[in-house]
């Protein structure tokens, strides 16, 4: 669980993190790094760069004239060469370093390398569709956290499979019905559902109602840039696909039901409230899957934090899923406006800073700016003057300190509100939104000249690297990507995906923080269950799973050890046991989730146009009066292998798939979708995979003409 921020830490919860988890009697990795270190010198994005992006890298070196970089492609052959800048003494880094530039070039391809002073980079690509893996792997995350479903392998593959967690079934005690802490309740709730936090097995309201909001308004900026098709239906590898509402949604929906759960029933005390948290009693060891845990389950004390973040989290869903299932629309405002009433019958009900057993505290004792976040949404949604003037009462409304320097986070809401007051229509007049959006611009100018003044080109302050510091750095890039937005300033874009090089290489350490995405990337990052580091028989964390990130607070017995000394920006392990600086949390990957999205979008102008990456032939091969069979072939026009795909067209006739081979095929309505199988998961570029389908028809067998490989259109 990711405490507080560093900002607001308090120190009965600094002691309380140090004893998370039970890690003094957790194992040991045998062979275990001592600390992450860089293989090179040139630092860069090791997933590569868009051809009509920035293109940088940073050179760490004591040389104070200017050096020559060179850019080879995989051929080794010049394809271009320039002067690098030399930035002296960078501080949070604690590294001398210079920048090379090469953003002129805009041809596409792969294994490119950048070459300076003798050095060479890790291997990058420039193209089109650098970010499309990134996009699909980062949203997956959430689906590996479900609690209370089984995480089928025909999604995730075997290795990441499991049952279900905490549905009752032993050893489980919960969490279908869930006692409170003594004296909190007399009576038990099921709160099934819902992500699972961070890599322990808590469910927090605070840090899913933020997770849950920028998962939907990453869908709804797309929405707004008339790009959502990528994140539609059938473009994730989660069990709704096919029911024709937006794959994301319905991740998103998973813990929306469990937000609602954790509402405080009618005729209860507290109705309406939500309750803060449910974990277990005790903390648990290491490792531990779900399904295996056998402590007891705990409701806490309803908070006034929580209840505002249902209250925002679920009348944005009033809006936005609207379109789509106006009933739960319906349901979500219902229980938004429930707990606005109650956060406003209850407005100082504070989580305590010292309930950190079993769970973090996530204490906060400011919740004004939740009061600001929950308005705005409710006035979004309804346009009703009472929320409108909770809205413009708010000291937060012209508040000079709504957007931080360190970024907004589950603590620190109130940039939630201006976000979307400046991107939802609304009725406040016109001077009040040119305020808004002005203070959204400040904010992100004010990124931009962080990352200037930066050798690594961060949007953080250079004391900014606290627990957390690559959510914070994802947030950062959210603010920049929609003053862009507002703006059409190209500027902004830039930086929000310059923040992209930095998480995914070009950093102090030389290392991607995002399992599974470039070169040298984390991949020991602390959870109970991807524990590979602790139990050979357990996985990895899956690709797309990002790394908390350098904390200079050395929050953990592994960091203090091994990191004493270390520069801000250093201050980083890719240990199992470093929760500090090597956990994962929703909150984190939410921002990363929506900086893929964004980043993955083509442009209009610029750079090279988007080409499929796949070829499919639909072939009948035998038909009679109410049947038919086919065959299926994907082609990998890519340059880089496929690994696990999923297919999905719509029948023109009406036709109904019956059964399949070589694939695992499900049909709602016209549409179908095909998943690979095991053995044939990877295709490699140029190769093929082909699977076949039986179905009936009525009168007429059309073949499809348009298909999908992984949410992207082929040819």
């Amino acid at each position: 669980m990711p405490p507080s921020r560093s900002l607001r830490l308090s120190t009965a919860l600094l002691t309380g993190v140090l004893l998370l988890g039970g890690l003094a009697t957790a194992p040991t990795a045998a062979g275990a790094p001592a600390a992450t270190a860089a293989t090179t010198a040139v630092r860069v994005n090791q997933v590569g760069y868009l051809p009509d992006g920035p293109k940088r890298a940073t050179v760490v070196t004591t040389a104070t004239q200017t050096l020559t970089w060179q850019l080879r492609n995989a051929s080794g052959a010049l394809v271009a060469s320039g002067s690098t800048v030399p930035r002296g003494a960078d501080t949070p880094s604690g590294q001398s370093v210079q920048v090379a530039d090469f953003s002129s070039y805009r041809n596409t391809g792969s294994g490119y390398v950048l070459a300076v002073d003798g050095n060479s980079s890790a291997p990058f690509d420039i193209r089109t569709d650098l970010y499309d893996s990134l996009r699909s792997d980062s949203m997956a995350f959430f689906h590996h956290q479900r609690s209370g479903i089984a995480i089928d392998a025909s999604l995730v593959g075997s290795a990441y499979a499991r049952p279900a967690g905490h549905l009752g079934v032993a050893p489980n005690r919960g969490d279908t019905s869930v006692p409170c802490q003594a004296t909190v309740c007399d009576y038990t709730q099921d709160v099934r559902g819902g992500w699972y936090d961070a890599g322990d097995h808590g469910k927090y309201v605070v840090n899913g109602g933020i997770s849950t909001w920028l998962v939907v308004n990453s869908f709804e900026r797309a929405k707004r840039a008339g790009r959502d098709a990528a994140l539609g239906d059938s473009t994730l590898r989660v069990p709704e696909r096919g029911n024709g509402i937006p794959d994301v949604l319905d991740e998103a929906r998973w813990e929306l039901d469990f937000l609602m759960r954790m509402q405080v029933p009618e005729g209860k005390p507290y109705a309406g409230m939500a309750f803060h948290k449910v974990h277990d009693a005790a903390w648990t060891g290491m490792p531990l899957r779900p399904d295996q845990d056998a402590q007891p389950r705990e409701l806490h004390r309803p908070s006034t934090a929580a209840t505002l973040n249902l209250a925002a989290a679920a009348a944005q869903c009033a809006r936005v899923f609207r379109p789509y299932d106006s009933t739960y629309a319906d349901r979500c405002l219902s229980a938004a406006r429930r707990a606005w009433t109650a956060a406003q019958a209850n407005p100082a009900l504070y989580a305590p800073a010292t309930d950190s057993t079993g769970g973090g505290a996530y204490e906060d004792a400011r919740v004004t700016d939740e009061f600001y976040w929950a308005a705005a949404e409710l006035y979004a949604a309804t346009g009703e003057s009472a929320y409108r003037d909770a809205v413009t009462s708010s000291s937060w409304h012209t508040s000079a300190d709504a957007f931080s320097p360190y970024g907004f986070g589950w603590a620190d809401t109130a940039a939630l509100g201006r976000l979307v007051l400046a991107t939802v229509p609304n009725g406040l007049p016109a001077s009040d939104l040119a305020r808004i959006r002005a203070s959204v611009t400040a904010a992100a100018d004010g990124h931009l000249s962080r990352m200037a003044a930066q050798g690594y080109a961060v949007p953080v302050p250079a004391d900014g690297y606290f627990w957390g510091s690559n959510g914070e750095v994802a947030d950062d890039a959210i603010v920049m990507a929609v003053a862009g937005e507002l703006t059409g300033d190209g500027r902004y874009r830039a930086g929000a995906l310059e923040t992209m090089d930095y998480l995914l290489g070009r950093n102090a350490l030389g290392v991607s923080y995002v399992t599974g995405h470039g070169e040298t990337s984390s991949q020991n990052q602390h959870h109970r269950f991807w524990a590979h580091q602790l139990d050979a028989s357990l996985p990895h964390p899956p690709a797309g799973s990002l790394a908390g990130g350098p904390n200079s607070a050395l929050q953990d017995p592994v960091a203090q050890e091994k990191l004493a000394g270390c520069a801000p920006a250093a201050c980083y392990i890719d240990h199992i046991d470093s929760y500090s600086t090597n956990e994962v949390a929703v909150n984190w990957n939410a921002p990363l989730a929506w900086l893929a999205a964004y980043a993955a979008e083509r442009t209009s102008t610029g750079g090279e146009p988007p080409t499929a990456a796949c070829a499919v032939t639909y072939t009948v091969n035998n038909v009679w009066n109410t049947g038919f069979t086919a065959t299926v072939t994907v082609r990998n026009t890519g340059p880089t292998a496929v690994d696990g795909w999923q297919l999905a067209w719509s029948y023109p006739g009406g036709q109904r798939v019956t059964s399949a081979w070589n694939a695992t095929v499900a049909q709602n309505g016209t549409t179908v979708s095909a998943r690979a199988a095991d053995w044939n998961r990877a295709i490699a570029p140029g190769a093929t995979a082909s699977f076949g389908v039986q179905g009936t028809h009525t009168g007429s067998n059309p073949s499809p003409t348009a298909f999908t490989l992984n949410g992207s259109a082929c040819a």
